[in-house]
């Protein structure tokens, strides 16, 4: 790499570094003893930087900015064996982000959503709504604001982001009713297995869309349909409920979605939809009732409630680091079932009085996690879909079996995946046993060990492995956290405000 694009290189990290730590160049300069206009150089790739100033740099911005490591990774360095305390906030829900861009495509009119996570999977999402036209704009920090073009450009879809998010098969109900004829790419994401994407096109078939599959995308044509009686879903999914909620809200009838799921994202979108103008029956049930409209243009504001997921990560970093932590704005309707579970294993916590989230519908509280003494589970643990233990959250089941005393049995039954990658536990000196991809027993109490680990290619079993390694006294390292970063805001650094050390490396790529 020659030496202007090593600074040039630099120069960015540093100011993604500052910027997503909130601070001015001015700030930064001030914090360094130097000018605003040698930081503005600096970050330009115009001035040449020396070691000295760049490990001054790191140790303001609290981050490392180069490693030499693998190139152009992400990295962790955990300081483990140290527990926790004090407060922290759940962010909004990443999966209703999702799914709340995508219908952001139903409305002519600009849609300004709200306290909007700043995550790698919107990341996608918005650089393929940018690249067929769409206008966004992020400002106020997290609060994220979308204009559509009159017509989007679809042959000019940016593929690459598009395939590395499964989200990408949500376009299919917003775009059906606007498009006689158009492609997506094949859905990507985490590696968890094959998903099929039937239950999609079923639930889509009766509002007149046809796929035709090629090797690499999906080729659909549409043909004004109503749907005859009710859809009744193959599967309680999220993201299938989804699209056809967003084909129905554009359908002047009334479309009857039976077997639908009432999970957290879902209700986020109807809530959503409503607002722009869309009447939806049994919100929060397994049959929703949606009178859809011919056309919408509307400018509306929207945010999005907390995420129970993020709420579960915490309360597994407590439990695995016998702590005592508060998490405020935990969206509690979505976290009974799984408290249940942990209680039964001899969690003890408290919650405080119900308020309510911004979006004026979803129930929150604050969770302060105790120091307990937990037991294995006398049944085995597996996900259903909601009200059900949340699939999302078994992950860190298994980190809190690994916690508890005797032998728990955890039963991934969804993805045939993703219990492969939880036996990376075994190197932090976890027991995991593997029975078959679905199912692997976990003993506990570890005695947590330091580690060097990869980061599995899935999003809650790689956060899973860093909490543990907030467990091990000693240091750890965590290789390459980008499905991390899919999920999670800036999590180390928030983490660390909780008594964490752990350290961000990133590398320079040739």
């Amino acid at each position: 790499m020659d030496s202007k694009n090593y600074a040039a290189k630099i120069g960015t990290l540093i100011q993604e570094t500052r910027q997503n730590r909130g601070m001015t160049q001015a700030e930064l300069a001030k914090a360094l003893s130097t000018s605003q206009s040698a930081i503005n150089r600096i970050e330009k790739g115009g001035q040449n930087i020396s070691l000295d100033m760049l490990a001054r740099i790191s140790d303001v911005l609290s981050s490392q900015i180069v490693s030499v490591n693998q190139p152009g990774s992400i990295n962790l360095k955990v300081e483990g064996g140290k527990p926790l305390s004090g407060r922290i906030t759940a962010k909004t829900s990443k999966n209703a982000a999702v799914a709340l861009l995508c219908a952001s495509l139903l409305n002519r009119g600009t849609t300004t959503l709200r306290n909007v996570a700043r995550i790698e999977e919107v990341n996608r999402i918005i650089e393929v709504l940018n690249s067929v036209g769409v206008k966004t704009r992020w400002f106020n920090g997290s609060d994220l604001e979308i204009i559509p073009p009159a017509k989007l450009k679809l042959a000019e879809m940016d593929v690459e982001a598009a395939k590395r998010t499964r989200s990408i098969i949500m376009f299919l109900g917003p775009l059906l009713h606007q498009y006689r004829t158009f492609e997506i790419p094949f859905a990507g994401g985490c590696s968890l297995g094959e998903r099929t994407v039937e239950p999609h096109l079923d639930g889509l078939r009766p509002f007149g869309l046809e796929v035709e599959t090629t090797t690499s995308r999906y080729k659909v044509s549409t043909s004004s349909l109503k749907p005859e009686r009710a859809i009744v879903l193959s599967e309680r999914g999220d993201t299938v409920t989804e699209n056809v909620l967003m084909a129905a809200a554009l359908n002047d009838g009334v479309t009857i979605i039976r077997n639908a799921s009432p999970n957290y994202m879902v209700q986020d979108l109807c809530f959503y939809l409503e607002k722009l103008g869309v009447k939806i029956e049994g919100i929060g049930s397994t049959t929703l009732t949606v009178h859809g409209v011919r056309d919408i243009n509307k400018n509306v504001e929207y945010a999005p409630a907390e995420d129970p997921i993020e709420v579960m990560s915490f309360i597994a970093a407590a439990i695995v680091t016998k702590s005592e932590i508060t998490i405020e704005r935990a969206p509690i309707e979505f976290l009974e079932i799984d408290l249940k579970f942990l209680e039964n294993m001899g969690f003890e916590y408290e919650l405080s009085d119900e308020y309510t989230a911004l979006n004026g519908r979803t129930r929150l509280v604050d969770i302060t996690t105790k120091i307990s003494d937990l037991k294995a589970s006398v049944d085995k643990i597996h996900p259903m879909p909601f009200p059900g233990l949340n699939i999302d959250n078994l992950p860190f089941f298994a980190l809190v079996a690994a916690s508890a005393k005797g032998r728990t049995m955890i039963h991934d039954w969804v993805y045939e995946n993703r219990a492969i990658y939880l036996t990376e536990l075994t190197k932090l000196n976890a027991k995991v046993e593997l029975v078959d991809p679905h199912r692997l027993y976990i003993e506990g109490t570890t005695k947590w060990k330091p580690a060097e680990i990869i980061t599995p290619p899935a999003l809650r079993p790689a956060v899973v492995i860093l909490l543990a390694m907030l467990a091990a006294p000693g240091t750890s390292i965590l290789r390459n956290v980008y499905s991390i970063n899919r999920g999670y805001e800036d999590l180390a650094n928030r983490l660390n405000t909780l008594g964490a050390q752990i350290t961000v490396i990133r590398d320079i790529t040739e």
